[in-house]
């Protein structure tokens, strides 16, 4: 790769006009999903079930979930992922990931949550081998040449759709590991030897409705089921490929007071102060025109409970309003 990370991705600014408002967010959504209709679930897609059908399970045989969980429960995560250059590129970021790797148990599998797969439904990769998805374009071909080959688990995808409830959720084959998920995994557990399961964000929920179905994540820790999820605490890209022009990368003062109020909000487990920051404040809709890297962090919230405590690290900004923090929800933190 001829350009560092910094300068690549001043290029990339510099040419933004060009390219869609969310470079690096890809979303493969039907003009239905775009106009806020509902999801047609695919012939490769179990739908959720309803009270006068049971839907088809996809089961391939194959059990790669190790049901033996670690003596100690699952941390949850919250992930500020950034961009995807931060995956071929040496970093604080990264290492940040790779320290959170080495400063757990090992999990059993892998639940996580990304920004990155926000369509009109709840589903579950139900792949025995997820391919990696390169949800993105403009950037360099070593980025799209990364393979993070992880096996997934159709019995923790089947387990996961029971504890939200099979009328809520259905089986998927339509994804697999997109770039909020792998450009994080491929530092924290670098030899992808363990099982993966992702999870969408149904974007027709408010966040009431993502706080109640995370809750029925929590039981996961106990089997050793490692919940991550993956967005950013503030993601306006506009504002910050405009920084990047411009070459002002001070942060906005509305990042920074979204940011501290998520992290008080979530470190005194003030709920109700949590799910008014968006789309409520004015800051909140500054942080996040659109809600889909924010609502990971409901996930891991509603995995966690109150017995956990809240530790942070990136506690920076990138690119001047792009807030890098993760969550780290523990008992003791």
């Amino acid at each position: 790769m001829t350009l560092g990370r910094r300068q690549f991705l001043q290029t990339l600014a510099a040419t933004s006009a060009l390219l869609p408002l969310t470079p690096g967010c890809a979303r493969r959504e039907d003009a239905r999903l775009q106009a806020g209709g509902p999801a047609t679930p695919s012939p490769t897609t179990t739908p959720p079930e309803s009270p006068m059908t049971t839907a088809t399970r996809p089961m391939d045989g194959t059990d790669p979930a190790p049901r033996n969980a670690p003596s100690a429960r699952m941390p949850v995560l919250f992930v500020g992922h950034g961009s995807p250059m931060n995956a071929i590129t040496e970093n604080p970021y990264s290492a940040t990931f790779a320290e959170l790797g080495r400063d757990m148990p090992r999990p059993a599998a892998i639940l996580a949550v990304s920004a990155h797969w926000f369509v009109g439904g709840t589903y579950l990769t139900a792949d025995a081998q997820p391919r990696t998805i390169h949800d993105f374009s403009g950037f360099p071909r070593a980025l799209h040449e990364i393979e993070y080959r992880a096996p997934g688990s159709v019995d923790l995808a089947e387990r996961v759709r029971r504890a939200l409830g099979p009328e809520r959720a259905g089986l998927s084959t339509d994804w697999g590991l997109d770039h909020g998920t792998w450009t994080v995994l491929r530092f924290m557990f670098p030899e992808a030897d363990i099982p993966v399961v992702q999870l969408s964000i149904d974007r027709r929920l408010d966040v009431r409705g993502h706080l109640e179905l995370s809750r029925s994540l929590g039981a996961l820790r106990d089997e050793g089921v490692l919940v991550l999820a993956s967005g950013n605490i503030t993601h306006n890209l506009r504002d910050a490929f405009t920084r990047m022009q411009t070459g002002n990368t001070d942060t906005p003062a509305w990042a920074a007071r979204f940011d501290a109020e998520v992290t008080r909000a979530v470190s005194e487990r003030d709920t109700e102060a949590l799910l008014r920051l968006w789309p409520d404040t004015e800051d909140g809709r500054l942080a996040h025109p659109s809600p889909d890297h924010f609502l990971p962090l409901l996930y891991a919230y509603g995995a966690s409970d109150a017995q956990d405590a809240a530790s942070f690290t990136s506690d920076v900004f990138d690119l001047g309003s792009l807030s890098m923090r993760n969550v780290r929800f523990a008992k003791g933190g």
